[in-house]
């Protein structure tokens, strides 16, 4: 029993041994075969040459790919149309991410859709190309026309928060129903914008932007090519 601890120790440092002279082969080897490619390049220098060409002509290739599709993501983006079935069907939530790809497919490359709890009135914000900032609150009704109309209260939460809260040029209530006659009333007061269903049908069907459907929009910040 006393002689197996120095066997076993001999076992071990055997294996250790063994595992650092694999290593040591190996590191040797590495080392080359990298001397080896490089004596083989020095020598045949126009491999080299055509390596660089190919990695530069691979990575072209990449950011070709990445900016076609971009492009393909803004053609679709243009192209952006909903009926109202559609967005009749859609959850409140959905209903504001359509409203703000709506607004992205406007030229709003910043819209967000910030809605939920504690949102103050907006559930989408967005520059516009004229460097106007719109917040809007979306109200979406499940019945449609038939659904309870956007009244005066709705109003004045947006008209409270819009502009002093989050510092709207243009504050927007959208529904796929309908509004009040006193809300209406009240947004033409205070200039407030309701869209309403029959609006909000002929901008999520075509390709004119929301600015273009609206009366009494404040004037563009900035000059763009669009002025």
């Amino acid at each position: 029993m006393g002689r197996r601890g120095p066997v076993r120790r001999r076992g071990r440092r055997q294996r250790t041994e063994d595992r650092l002279t694999g290593l040591l082969v190996a590191v040797v080897l590495a080392v080359a075969l990298v001397a080896a490619a490089v004596d083989w390049l020095s020598d045949h220098p126009g491999a080299l040459v055509v390596g660089a060409a190919l990695a530069v002509a691979g990575g072209a290739a990449v950011l070709h790919r990445r900016r076609q599709k971009a492009r393909w993501e803004a053609v679709r983006a243009r192209g952006l149309r909903y009926e109202l079935a559609q967005l009749d069907g859609l959850h409140h939530s959905r209903f504001e991410e359509a409203v703000r790809d709506l607004m992205r497919r406007d030229g709003c490359q910043d819209a967000v859709r910030v809605g939920g709890g504690g949102d103050l009135g907006a559930d989408v914000k967005a520059t516009d190309p004229y460097g106007r900032h719109w917040v809007i609150q979306c109200k979406h009704r499940r019945a449609g026309l038939a659904g309870s109309a956007v009244g005066t209260p709705d109003l004045q939460v947006l008209n409270g928060t819009a502009r002093p809260v989050h510092g709207a040029d243009v504050a927007v209530i959208v529904t796929n129903g309908r509004a009040t006659a006193p809300a209406l009333d009240f947004a033409r007061r205070q200039r407030l914008h309701v869209v309403d269903r029959h609006t909000l049908g002929t901008w999520a069907a075509g390709s004119r932007p929301l600015w273009e459907l609206l009366r009494a929009i404040p004037p563009p910040r900035r000059p763009t090519p669009l002025s």
